[in-house]
């Protein structure tokens, strides 16, 4: 019979993450392993790490939850497991967690630890490009970033605003158009709700002067109207980011979608429920012209393995994807996922942790 055992990690960051709910030292990653005594060598693998002021998920009970989840799976007795029945076993309210079962569901079913899902990306054939993340923080630490990605290579740069003032953010985006144009250089902002509703209009004025891609969630998520009439009125495109978190109801996704109508929407699936619901929600979008891209949220390799494979199926390629940020840590699970010149690739031959 299958069983469900769980271990964690905590990961360290090699600088202080500054996101708009304050800096992260350490992110705790928790790993759903399924195995079977009767098939030895076989296993599943997935990851459940719930980041702190965004995941539903994330609170003191949540160790006590996989616990919980793991010994009441084990008593079921359960002779195969389908990423279709993870919604029997965890419910909505359990996002991250209900990625991290349904991953190690994939990867059971594929009979591969890592394989989640068999495409050019897995097979090591094709990359998949990405956008350079720039982090908050002063302008000098910034500025070490900014350069330091686009001698990489990258043709996509994201920048977190928010943290620093106004003038400051104008001045760096300035900065980085004095050296690379729209054409050749793709920017992104993401304002992390940072903005108010009065205030958000006016600065997104400002903001249209460099020509940027997009501008993820202007002002904080649960303003509806007031997010709708920006979405008419901005000349910088608006993505919808944490806009998605807990709604999971499909009408309700629809709602949102058609009294919104925003450009994009960017998906993470630890914050919405796992891949299943990734895939509903970008279904949903298409059929409301609505763009989207896939975004990791701090997972370790483990999940970003996952959100890169599935990012393979179904990702446009002309849209870079906001994959690799385990980058950031110096203790992240060893993975054969390299970047290179702005491009995510899997090395199908490469190692992996084993996980003792």
């Amino acid at each position: 019979m299958l069983q469900l055992t769980w271990s964690r990690r905590t990961l360290r960051f090699n600088f202080p993450a500054r996101t708009s709910r304050g800096a992260l030292t350490e992110h705790v990653a928790y790993y759903l392993h399924l195995t079977d005594p009767r098939q030895p060598g076989r296993r599943g693998l997935g990851e459940a790490a719930p980041l702190a002021g965004l995941s539903p998920d994330f609170d003191s009970d949540f160790e006590a939850q996989v616990m919980r989840l793991c010994a009441d799976f084990n008593r079921r007795g359960l002779s195969e497991l389908l990423p279709a029945q993870v919604g029997e076993l965890v419910g909505v309210e359990w996002p991250a967690l209900r990625f991290g079962v349904e991953t190690a569901a994939f990867s059971w079913q594929n009979a591969r630890e890592h394989l989640i899902y068999d495409n050019a990306f897995s097979r090591g054939e094709a990359g998949i490009a990405i956008n350079g993340l720039v982090w908050m923080g002063d302008a000098a630490f910034m500025r070490e970033q900014i350069r330091k990605k686009l001698t990489e290579g990258y043709s996509c740069l994201k920048l977190k605003i928010g943290g620093l003032d106004f003038a400051t953010e104008l001045r760096l985006l300035a900065e980085i158009r004095a050296v690379a144009g729209p054409s050749e250089l793709t920017l992104r902002v993401d304002a992390n709700g940072a903005f108010s509703a009065a205030e958000a209009l006016p600065r997104l004025e400002q903001l249209a002067a460099f020509s940027l891609h997009s501008i993820e969630q202007p002002i904080a998520a649960g303003q509806w109207s007031q997010m709708a009439a920006l979405c008419r009125a901005s000349p910088v495109p608006i993505a919808l980011d944490e806009e998605l978190i807990g709604i999971t109801a499909p009408d309700q996704q629809v709602a949102l979608l058609e009294q919104l109508k925003p450009a994009y929407i960017i998906l993470k699936p630890t914050l919405i429920g796992g891949l299943q619901a990734a895939h509903a929600w970008l279904t949903t979008a298409e059929q409301h012209s609505v763009r989207w891209w896939l975004t990791s949220a701090l997972e370790s390799n483990v999940a970003l393995n996952a959100i890169s494979q599935f990012a393979g199926s179904y990702a446009r390629p002309d849209l870079p994807q906001g994959l690799g940020t385990g980058q950031l840590y110096h203790n992240n699970v060893e993975a054969p996922l390299h970047i290179r010149r702005g491009a995510l690739y899997y090395e199908p031959q490469g190692s992996w942790d084993t996980f003792g």
